[in-house]
């Protein structure tokens, strides 16, 4: 769970970086962001990394199912008295919950961008790259699109807040010396990911429509 987790981590900062592009005056933002989903979709190191980022996300989401029947299995009937949310955080406690929002999004998601990419019939740019600009400027122009989006990149920020400290104590990394230094990278990190893919679609949006 850790391990797929701080991977798909370190995917969020290559995924933020390439859509940062997206902020880009129009005409050099088509012709880059373009040309960097034809690199992804044309290198075979990008492939390699790709399944593997593939399987990370099922073996995620796989893994969380089981450890949440285990848990649930193990905790059997609910205590009368219960105080978990006074010495625990809400995202810790609602990490199922987060998933399942994420999870859903992530199947728009691939619906929307992987899928018309590898099996629409996306039209060339000027530079003969098939033209994902012009489907994610499209839909970051409806309002409905824009708030499942938001919501969702809230719910990963609280995932990614929880996940990350849980993450570096399962592999011994959150010793006393230095967890706070992981504390302020966790929430640093947190911030900028969830910030970062909340901004784009809000500035396209208000960018084109007003």
């Amino acid at each position: 769970m850790a391990a797929t987790g701080l991977f798909l981590c370190f995917f969020l900062v290559i995924h933020l970086l390439g859509n940062l592009q997206l902020l880009l005056p129009e005409a050099e933002a088509r012709a880059q962001f373009n040309w960097y989903s034809h690199l992804l979709s044309g290198n075979i190191l990008i492939k390699i990394i790709s399944y593997v980022l593939y399987l990370s996300l099922i073996g995620h989401a796989v893994y969380a199912l089981l450890i949440t029947l285990k848990n649930n299995k193990a905790n059997g009937q609910k205590y009368a008295y219960d105080k978990r949310g006074s010495v625990s955080t809400w995202n810790s406690r609602n990490m199922g919950i987060l998933g399942a929002i994420i999870l859903i999004f992530l199947v728009i998601h691939f619906k929307d961008y992987w899928y018309e990419y590898k099996f629409g019939g996306l039209p060339l740019d000027g530079k003969g790259n098939k033209d994902l600009y012009a489907i994610v400027i499209s839909s970051f122009q409806q309002g409905w699109y824009i708030i499942i989006y938001e919501i969702s990149f809230l719910a990963l920020g609280f995932h990614l807040l929880h996940g990350f400290f849980s993450a570096t104590r399962t592999i011994g990394l959150y010793h006393p010396k230095y967890a706070k230094a992981v504390r302020v990278f966790g929430w640093i990190y947190s911030l900028l990911i969830t910030l970062g893919f909340m901004l784009i679609p809000l500035y396209i949006y208000f960018n084109l429509n007003l």
